[in-house]
């Protein structure tokens, strides 16, 4: 199924989510309902790695002194399944490919994979 995994309370989510042609795309909202293992390992198996699904411009990035660190696979792993702040978001998984984050072009991709 094609799904969206977004932040309910992001500006930003939000207004990408209302900018998408009609589409049946499942609605993850992370902070109501996180991420499981087995999601995180999916996600990550289509991307290619945790860390490409990794924000470093989380606050708990900066707070948890974790921009000083060398992280590794397991690292970016457990921080996703920490809290869901670390995942760049919104994720679009479509047609089995995977769209992370939201920049101009990402946000092109995802309204072409959907038209």
């Amino acid at each position: 199924m094609d799904t969206v995994y977004y932040l309910s309370t992001c500006d930003t989510c939000r207004k990408i989510l209302a900018s998408l042609p009609k589409n049946n795309l499942a609605l993850h909202d992370i902070k109501a309902n996180p991420l499981t293992e087995k999601e995180v390992d999916a996600l990550a198996k289509l991307a290619g790695s945790y860390e490409a699904l990794f924000s470093r411009r989380a606050e708990r990035y900066k707070a948890y002194g974790l921009k000083d660190q060398k992280l590794t696979e397991a690292d970016y792993k457990k921080y996703l399944l920490d809290h869901y702040t670390f995942l760049s978001r919104p994720v679009f998984v479509i047609g089995g490919k995977i769209f992370v984050g939201n920049s101009k072009s990402n946000v092109e991709n995802v309204i072409a994979a959907l038209s």
